[in-house]
């Protein structure tokens, strides 16, 4: 199977070479400016216009829900071998798109800001299958979706606009496959190490043949053979090493999902896919101390960055990890760390145990961020999405500058 794909990619590959070298040969001199995505030739596409528009006749098409569903509805029933790129569960899929239609609409002022998460979407989208051609099929099942949920007194004035949007948007994600073409969409992998970790968290452990390119901190998307086409994104709790092993710590969200079939239901010798690492929750040199904050398995990216400054901190600089959690049983990789502490004198670690509010409404972790000067250090935090947004707006109000503080868009946790 694997040898099918690879062979697959080697053709698309040199294909993909060919045509660029053909287009360059044929090229004029001064080859005519290329059109805007969404808009016209010489035209940039209007964002806040199509934005207004389709604002302005936002009720008639919410909420998505009803919208996604009559699109897949429409798609499936005129092209059912669509179906097979998608997985069996579409809950997590429908979810997805929906908050992708609220990002595109909320920042369609500003096309530009957008194009970078556009095109590593569309570089991500390549290990789903996903083609160009594809992207004309979901195409006409928006707008019959918009047209159905919408009813008989939809305007064709915002309907243009949800089309002008969604052109701007593949388009960039076309760019974004294009230009990762050098790139393999996935790298398969082998467990070669699962250790449960008590209240359902396990540590996996997967070899990739080929070596994988990523940056303490950042994290993978994980598919699992038993489940196809459902890929979750996991922090890698490891930097680099030599052998191509890659540690995951992950916590069972819940039954029949990608965690519940990694935590219980995987094995060593199993095969598994990783997609391309992605994240900037990686820490550069400069030398100023750090504040890592971690609740959950949040403590997996916090754990490679202290490996890889292990090898190259600089002098006199100090790394305070806080580590989050309901009560000791919950410390799940406590051990390990406390046994490295003493060979670490450089880093402080503390256990902040306590999920409840205190009588005056504090948290355990705010109480241990108190009375202390946060405003030089660069922070990373990682963890449950509602812990993030609270760590962030303490430490903003602190003093410490926006750019300074490091995390994963709230998104990216597992959903099941």
């Amino acid at each position: 199977m694997e040898i099918t794909r690879s062979t697959e990619y080697d053709r698309l590959l040199a294909r993909h070479h060919a045509m660029r070298l053909r287009r360059q040969i044929l090229a004029p001199a001064a080859p005519p400016a290329r059109t805007p995505a969404g808009g016209r030739p010489g035209h940039p596409y209007d964002g806040t216009g199509d934005q207004r528009l389709i604002l302005r006749h936002l009720e008639q098409v919410t909420p998505f829900d009803g919208l996604i569903g009559h699109l897949y509805d429409d798609m499936f029933l005129r092209r059912p071998y669509l179906r097979a790129l998608f997985p069996a569960s579409m809950e997590f899929q429908r979810e997805h798109l929906e908050r992708m239609f609220r990002y595109l609409i909320e920042h369609l002022h500003r096309p530009d800001h957008m194009t970078a998460v556009l095109h590593q979407l569309g570089s991500d989208h390549r290990k789903l299958g996903v083609r160009p051609a594809h992207y004309a099929a979901f195409e006409e099942a928006l707008r019959a979706g918009l047209r159905t949920h919408a009813g008989p007194g939809w305007s064709e004035e915002a309907e243009r606009a949800w089309m002008r949007m969604l052109r701007f948007a593949v388009g960039a994600m076309v760019d974004g496959a294009e230009s990762a073409l050098t790139e393999p969409p996935y790298w398969p992998g082998t467990v070669v190490g699962h250790e449960p970790r008590g209240r359902g968290t396990a540590v996996l452990r997967i070899r990739t043949g080929e070596p994988y390119p990523y940056r303490a901190g950042q994290y993978a998307t994980v598919e699992s053979p038993l489940l196809p086409h459902s890929w979750r994104p996991y922090s890698i709790a490891c930097a680099p090493r030599a052998d191509r092993v890659l540690e995951f710590h992950v916590r069972r969200t819940g039954p029949g999902g990608v965690s519940e079939a990694l935590v219980d239901r995987t094995a060593v010798g199993d095969p598994v896919r990783l997609g391309p690492a992605r994240g900037g929750m990686t820490v550069d040199g400069g030398g100023r101390d750090l504040l890592l904050v971690a609740g959950g398995t949040g403590l997996a990216p916090m754990k490679a960055i202290v490996e890889e400054l292990t090898d190259r901190r600089v002098r006199g600089q100090r790394v305070h990890l806080l580590v989050g959690a309901r009560g000791r049983a919950d410390l799940y990789d406590w051990e390990a760390l406390a046994e490295s502490g003493p060979g670490r004198p450089w880093l402080d670690l503390v256990p902040v145990l306590g999920h409840d509010p205190r009588p005056d409404g504090r948290r355990a972790m705010d109480e241990a961020l108190d009375g202390r000067d946060w405003s030089e250090h660069l922070a990373c935090v990682s963890g449950p999405p509602g812990m993030v947004d609270a760590v962030r707006t303490r430490l903003l109000a602190s003093g410490l500058p926006a750019d300074r503080i490091r995390h994963d868009p709230v998104t990216t946790a597992d959903h099941g």
